[in-house]
C-alpha cells in the first residue's frame, strides 16, 4: 500500500479525523523536517482532489462531515451557474459562486433555496480553464479578452504574451487567478479578425483543443504501416462475396462494408469492419495519438481524423476494388430478426462497389437508369431492404425508442454555404439496422467471455426528469402510465408511436429527449436505454472512434485464444479508455455543433429581414428560441414579444402572459433580425400579422 492509500485508509477509518496536520504529522511519527514535509504534501494532494477538507477552526475532515458535495461547476453567460453531477445539477446563484467559474471542480454546500437545490461554493479544488479564446479590447489601461464561452463570465486581464489589436481573435494562456479579480493570461496565439468565418472556426477548434496536425513520429510510423502488402495468408477470404460499402457522397474513410444472401426463410448477414488493430500496435505512437483525440472530429470544411490520412482514407478503408483486412461478424438472422447463430473472423475483402445512400434509395425506389447500372445488385438491395425491415420491427417490439432528431445538411461551393435538413432515407436505415445488429453480437459475445471491456451505455432517464417528463404529458393530455422510479423504454416508444401524425408529436419528441441522459463509454455494462438493449458496444468504426478500435483489440485476442491475456492486459485500460473516450466524444460533440451554428449565422445573413415560420424549440425567461425547416436556431427576446406581463412556467415549457402565451411546438412566423458570427447566434423578432 502507497503512502497516500495507507493516509486515505486512516481518514476513511477516522483515525485521522478533526486533527491538525502537526497532529497528523505526530500520529504517523514523521518526526524529521523531511517526513512532515512529505505528510503535508499528501495532506495536500487527498485536499485539492476534494477527499479531505479542512474545518473552520484548521482540522481535517472528511467533505460528508460538512455535508459538502463535490461537482464541477456548469456556468452561464447571465452570472449564474449550476453543479453538475451524477445525482442532478444544484442552482449557484452568483453571490455564491465566491470566485468559481465555468468548468473549475468545487466543493459547494446546499443551502436550500426556494426550490431546495440552491447551493454556495465552498473551496475551488481546481481550476478547469486554462486556455481559452476570445476576442481582444483594450480597457483602460490594459489589455482585456472576452472569452468566447460565454459560460466563462469573468474577461481575462492580459499580463504577457503576443501583441494584438482590439477586436482580433486571440488565444489566451491564464497563468494566475487572483483572489478577487479577473484572472490573468498571456496571448499565445493571435488568430485574426473577428467576425471573418475561417477565423471563428479557428477559434472554436482552439477552445475544444482539439488536435490538428500529427506529430512526425505518428505520421513516420503511419508511413511504415501503410507500406506492409495486404496477404490473404491466416484469414478468411471474402474476395468472391458481393460485398459493398454505402456511405454519403462526401465521405473519404470506409469503416464498414456488408454482404447479404438469403437461405432458405433465414439471412445471412456479413458486417466487415476494417481491422485498424492490425496496423495500429498497442502501446506504439499511432495508438497513444489515437487514444489522446478519441475520435475523428467532422466540419464543413474539414476532418480532424483519429489517425493520419494514409490510414483512415489508404490501407484500413474499404475502398473500392481494393483488397483490405477486415474484422468480420457474420450473422444468421430469421424472419423476425432474431440472430440464430454468429461467427467473428478475422478477413479479407475486396469491396465491389463503393455506393451511396443517395443510390441505393434511389434504386430502391426504382430508378431506371441506377437500376440498369447496378443490375448485378438489385437483387442484394431487395434482401437488404427486406431484412432491414424485419429488424426495424424487432427493435420496435422491443421497446425501442427512435427519436426524431432534425439534423443539418450543410453544403459548401466555393464561398457559397447552404443549409437544409438532412434526410434520412431507407438506405440510411439500412445501414444502421446492420450495424447495430453488429453491435449487440460482438457485445454479447465477448461478454459471455467475461472479460474487461469498453460498452456503448445509455442509462435510464432519473427519476426527477422521468417525473417532470410525466407531468408535462399529463398537461397535454397524454396518457403516461410509466413509473418514473423505473421507466422502461418500450413505455417511452409507445408514447411516440401512439403520437404519429398527432400535432403534438414534436413537443413530446423534443421533450422526451430533454428528458433522458446522454450516452457514453462505461467498463461497466448498464445497457442502453434508448436502444432497448441489454449489451451494447461500439465496433463498427474503429478508422474514427478509438472504443470501436479497443473492441477490436480484445475481440482478436479471444479469436487467437488469448483470453487470459486480454483478462490481464485490459483489466484497468477500460476504465480508463472509457472515461477518456467520452471526454473526448463530448469536446467533438460541442466543437461540431458550435462549427455547423457557424455556418448557420453565416448563411443566414443573406436573409436578414426575410420572413419565415417556424416551431418554438425552447422557452425561456428572457424568451422563446424558433427552429425554422432548414434547422436554423434564433431567439425572439422577451423585449421584441407583444408587450404584456409574462411569466415564465419552466415545468410547462410555457411563456404565459395576460394576451399572449408562448410554448415549445407552437408555430410562430419571424424575420430574421441579426446575425453575429462572434457570439454564433441569429436573433429573430415576431413578424406583423
Amino acid at each position: 500500500m502507497s503512502a497516500i492509500e495507507s493516509i486515505r485508509e486512516k481518514f476513511n477509518t477516522g483515525e485521522l479525523c478533526h486533527k491538525k496536520a502537526s497532529d497528523i504529522c505526530r500520529l504517523l511519527g514523521a518526526g524529521g523536517k523531511t517526513e512532515r514535509e512529505s505528510v503535508l504534501r499528501l495532506l495536500k494532494e487527498l485536499e485539492s482532489d476534494g477527499e479531505i477538507v479542512r474545518d473552520d477552526r484548521g482540522r481535517y475532515v472528511l467533505p460528508a462531515e460538512l455535508r459538502l458535495i463535490k461537482g464541477v461547476i456548469q456556468g452561464n453567460e447571465r452570472g449564474f451557474a449550476f453543479l453538475v453531477r451524477e445525482e442532478g445539477d444544484l442552482f449557484l446563484p452568483h453571490r455564491s459562486l465566491h470566485g468559481a467559474l465555468h468548468g473549475d471542480t468545487v466543493l459547494c454546500r446546499l443551502v436550500g433555496g426556494e426550490r431546495g437545490d440552491e447551493a454556495e461554493v465552498y473551496s475551488i479544488l481546481r481550476r478547469g480553464m486554462t486556455r481559452l479564446t476570445g476576442t481582444y479590447y483594450r480597457d483602460r489601461k490594459c489589455g482585456m479578452v472576452e472569452a468566447d464561452e460565454r459560460r466563462f463570465s469573468q474577461p481575462v486581464r492580459v499580463v504577457g504574451g503576443l501583441r494584438a489589436f482590439s477586436g482580433e481573435k486571440v488565444v489566451v494562456d491564464i497563468v494566475n487567478y487572483p483572489e478577487g479579480k479577473d484572472p490573468e493570461g498571456e496571448i499565445r496565439e493571435v488568430l485574426g479578425k473577428g467576425g471573418d468565418l475561417s477565423v471563428e472556426e479557428d477559434a472554436v477548434i482552439r477552445t475544444q483543443n482539439l488536435a490538428e496536425e500529427f506529430p512526425q513520429k505518428v505520421l513516420a510510423e503511419a508511413r511504415r504501416s501503410s507500406a506492409e502488402p495486404v496477404l490473404p495468408a491466416g484469414r478468411r477470404d471474402f474476395r468472391q462475396d458481393l460485398v459493398i460499402t454505402i456511405d454519403g457522397e462526401d465521405s473519404r474513410d470506409f469503416d464498414d462494408a456488408v454482404s447479404v444472401r438469403r437461405e432458405g426463410e433465414d439471412y445471412v448477414l456479413s458486417v466487415h469492419i476494417a481491422d485498424v488493430t492490425h496496423y495500429v500496435k498497442r502501446g506504439g505512437a499511432l495508438d497513444k495519438e489515437a487514444l489522446s483525440r478519441g475520435t475523428s472530429v467532422y466540419f464543413p470544411d474539414r476532418v480532424l481524423p483519429m489517425l493520419p490520412q494514409e490510414l483512415s482514407n489508404g490501407i484500413c478503408s474499404l475502398n473500392e476494388g481494393e483488397d483490405r483486412y477486415t474484422l468480420s461478424c457474420i450473422m444468421r438472422v430469421d424472419g423476425k430478426g432474431k440472430v440464430k447463430d454468429s461467427e467473428l473472423a478475422q478477413g479479407i475483402i475486396c469491396s465491389k462497389n463503393r455506393m451511396t445512400y443517395t443510390k441505393i434509395s434511389a434504386i430502391l425506389e426504382g430508378d431506371e437508369a441506377l437500376c440498369k447500372q447496378y443490375a448485378h445488385l438489385l437483387p442484394l438491395c431487395g434482401d437488404m431492404c427486406a431484412l432491414a425491415h424485419i429488424l426495424i420491427r424487432k427493435r420496435e417490439k422491443r421497446g425501442s425508442i427512435d427519436l426524431d432528431v432534425k439534423e443539418a445538411q450543410i453544403t459548401l461551393s466555393g464561398d457559397s454555404v447552404q443549409v437544409s435538413e438532412y434526410k434520412r432515407t431507407m438506405a440510411h436505415r439500412i445501414i444502421e439496422e446492420f450495424m447495430i445488429l453488429a453491435n449487440e453480437t460482438v457485445a454479447e459475445f465477448v461478454t459471455a467471455y467475461e472479460l474487461p471491456f469498453v460498452y456503448r451505455v445509455h442509462e435510464k432517464p432519473s427519476e426527477e426528469k422521468a417525473q417532470g417528463f410525466k407531468a408535462y404529458l399529463q398537461l397535454l393530455g397524454v396518457k403516461a402510465k410509466f413509473h418514473p422510479a423505473n421507466v422502461r423504454p418500450g413505455e417511452y416508444g409507445k408514447i411516440l408511436k401512439e403520437l404519429e401524425g398527432d400535432e403534438r408529436f414534436r413537443v413530446v419528441n423534443r421533450v422526451m429527449l430533454r428528458s433522458m441522459s446522454k450516452a457514453r463509454y462505461s467498463a461497466e455494462n448498464c445497457g442502453h436505454f434508448g436502444l432497448a438493449s441489454d449489451c451494447y458496444c461500439h465496433f463498427t468504426s474503429p478508422i474514427r472512434r478509438y472504443p470501436d478500435l479497443l473492441v477490436h483489440r480484445i475481440v482478436k485476442l479471444i479469436l487467437d485464444g488469448q483470453a487470459g491475456e486480454a483478462e490481464q492486459s485490459y483489466r484497468n485500460f477500460v476504465n480508463i479508455a472509457a472515461n477518456s473516450c467520452s471526454a473526448s466524444e463530448r469536446r467533438a460533440d460541442e466543437a461540431e455543433r458550435a462549427v455547423d451554428d457557424l455556418y448557420k449565422v453565416w448563411y443566414m445573413r443573406s436573409h436578414i429581414g426575410e420572413t419565415f415560420e417556424g416551431l418554438i424549440s425552447g422557452v425561456t425567461a428572457f424568451g422563446v428560441f424558433v427552429e425554422l425547416e432548414n434547422t436554423v436556431e434564433g431567439l425572439v427576446r422577451i423585449e421584441n414579444l407583444p408587450e404584456d406581463d409574462y411569466i415564465f412556467v419552466e415545468e410547462r415549457y410555457l411563456l404565459k402572459g395576460a394576451s399572449h402565451s408562448y410554448k415549445i411546438g407552437d408555430k410562430m412566423r419571424i424575420v430574421v433580425a441579426a446575425c453575429d458570427l462572434g457570439t454564433r447566434r441569429v436573433e429573430f423578432v415576431p413578424a406583423q400579422e
